[in-house]
């Protein structure tokens, strides 16, 4: 089993930036795809960035591309999203989640197993 929890979510106003954070616990973190997926009220639950097991592939969705990265240490088991210049639209719960050996560039959410219960990020204009 994995765990994952989130953190690092808050408010924050357009243009400015959020570092979220996804620790794993439970076993090794070193050999799972994570991913970040968001989801605002009332809408389907959006592929947002994902990174390989050995942190040497990323994927991102086309609406944060070249304003969040996402990165990796497995000495710490966590996972990390860098989120600049933030927009409204950016509003969501983001959640981590993990899969076994899957391409970062996979935007699914089916091969992903486990799951973390989100953080709020919410951005004000």
């Amino acid at each position: 089993q994995v765990q994952l929890v989130e953190s690092g979510g808050g408010l924050v106003q357009a243009g400015g930036s959020l570092r979220l954070s996804c620790a794993a616990s439970g076993r090794t973190f070193g050999s799972y795809t994570v991913g970040w997926f968001r989801q605002a009220p009332g809408k389907e639950r959006e592929f947002v960035a994902a990174i390989s097991w050995s942190g040497g592939g990323t994927s991102y969705a086309d609406a944060v591309k070249g304003r969040f990265t996402i990165s990796r240490d497995n000495t710490k088991n966590t996972v990390y999203l860098q989120m600049n210049n933030l927009e409204p639209e950016d509003t969501a719960v983001y959640a981590c989640a993990a899969a076994y050996y899957t391409s970062p560039h996979y935007t699914s959410p089916q091969p992903y197993t486990y799951w973390g219960q989100g953080t709020q990020v919410t951005v004000s204009s």
